[in-house]
């Protein structure tokens, strides 16, 4: 989720990239977005976070800055909110994000997390489970609701 590796993977393989203007060129080249299948370069980081999460099957936060916790913190509200039910995975490489979980579990406990059922994020340790991990998630969770096919095919 961090601001160069943001992207959509459809289907296919592809990538779109989606990107801020103001950080073109300060975080990426103009040589290595041309590399994306689809670029979405957007006025702002309100207009970025909007089209990413309308675009998006699945949050992955790789390890990453404050940016990235920024990002799929606001996600995870979402869905504690009930505006989706969309898979939010965390990569957990070398335990990375292990003191977020920490966190998370310590306000559930606390009573400040509430719908916590909403809150679940995967944690994933390779990077190699993570597209597997999705795909079982939506085979799970869309159960009997149309579409279902549609939406593993897409991942």
């Amino acid at each position: 989720m961090g601001a160069v590796a943001s992207g959509v993977l459809s289907h296919g393989g592809q990538v779109t990239g989606i990107i801020p203007e103001f950080l073109v060129d300060m975080e990426a080249t103009r040589h290595s977005l041309g590399q994306l299948d689809e670029l979405i370069i957007t006025p702002d980081m309100h207009t970025r976070k909007h089209t990413m999460f309308e675009r998006a099957d699945a949050f992955v936060a790789l390890p990453g800055g404050i940016g990235t916790l920024e990002e799929i913190v606001e996600i995870m509200t979402w869905g504690q909110l009930g505006r989706h039910e969309k898979p939010m995975v965390f990569a957990n490489i070398n335990g990375f994000w292990d003191p977020m979980m920490e966190l998370i579990r310590h306000m559930t406990e606390e009573g400040f997390v509430h719908t916590a059922h909403r809150v679940q994020p995967l944690v994933i340790g390779k990077i190699a489970d993570i597209i597997p991990a999705i795909r079982e998630h939506a085979a799970e969770t869309v159960g009997s609701r149309d579409g279902e096919e549609d939406v593993i095919a897409k991942l």
